[in-house]
């Protein structure tokens, strides 16, 4: 697409009877043009625009009436969103505007229709885009953010708990989200209980194996919990039983990454046979040679 496209569709999107053909031809041609975010964030009232997509379909979440269109449409819009938010010379003017918070009402609604489920998607990975520095997690943790994310963990699809545990896990990475969720029981077993759940439901799965990309999301996160004394001490208790399972563990056999983690999560925890079975080096270091 060529850049005096790029911008024809931008000014297109400031006219209603424009926006919606500027919206589909945007996001289908963004990952061609790297500079669409500045284009988007300076051109007059695009923004403005753009949040005015979001909020006009806020009427339809409660009754849930979203419309496949409807939803496609202002998913156009969150994907524009998206560029902006993961472009560097535009994203923490995004998050100083406080941006995210209009996607808010899309991640607390509870259908499991395909409008709903590619709605929260969408703004997952708005979110998604955001969540890799300080700044940010200390902005985010000042929301709703986590509760959020843990209501599409308990009710999304597997796409949906994917991405919202990736950012779960991106929160606890970092040693603000770490002390956050770790500062009271009630933060931490709100967490750690959505994360034995998922476990419990992909073992439950009769028609599909474990999801591998779901389950090294929560291994990872279970683990970085486990750095934290007071977690660490509680997940004795309440690590899933699953996990300590090999017929469960097995479907990790080709993933050498997670299968480590999930290792060391158990000899953190105090289950060193189990930690054993699946990687013996961890519990058992190889000695350094000396030359």
């Amino acid at each position: 697409m060529a850049t005096s496209d790029i911008e024809a569709n931008v000014h297109q999107l400031i006219n209603p009877q424009t926006r919606e053909n500027a919206l589909l031809e945007l996001s289908k041609k963004r990952e061609n043009f790297p500079e669409l975010a500045p284009y988007l964030w300076y051109s007059f009232g695009t923004i403005a625009a753009l949040l005015q997509e979001i909020v006009s379909i806020y009427p339809l979440l409660s009754p849930p009436a979203l419309t496949a269109h409807a939803s496609n449409r202002v998913c156009n819009a969150l994907a524009l969103l998206q560029c902006v938010a993961s472009h560097q010379d535009t994203r923490s003017m995004f998050l100083q505007a406080h941006i995210p918070l209009f996607l808010y009402p899309f991640l607390n609604t509870s259908s499991k229709t395909r409008p709903f489920e590619y709605l929260r998607l969408t703004s997952l990975g708005v979110i998604g885009a955001l969540v890799d520095d300080t700044d940010v997690i200390n902005f985010l943790l000042s929301t709703e953010i986590i509760p959020l994310c843990l209501r599409t963990m308990e009710i999304g699809s597997e796409l949906s708990k994917t991405v919202a545990t990736f950012i779960v896990q991106k929160i606890l990475l970092d040693d603000v989200g770490l002390n956050y969720i770790c500062a009271t029981a009630e933060r931490f077993f709100a967490v750690g209980a959505v994360l034995g759940n998922m476990v419990v439901s992909q073992a439950q799965s009769q028609d599909q194996p474990p999801s591998q990309r779901l389950l090294k999301h929560i291994i990872r996160c279970y683990l970085r919990l486990s750095d934290n004394p007071r977690a660490r001490e509680a997940l004795r208790s309440c690590l899933p039983e699953l996990l300590r399972n090999p017929q469960f563990t097995a479907c990790l056999k080709s993933d050498d990454t997670t299968r480590r983690w999930l290792a060391q999560l158990l000899m953190n925890v105090g289950f060193p046979d189990a930690a054993a079975q699946l990687a013996n080096d961890i519990v058992n270091p190889t000695p350094l040679t000396t030359s």
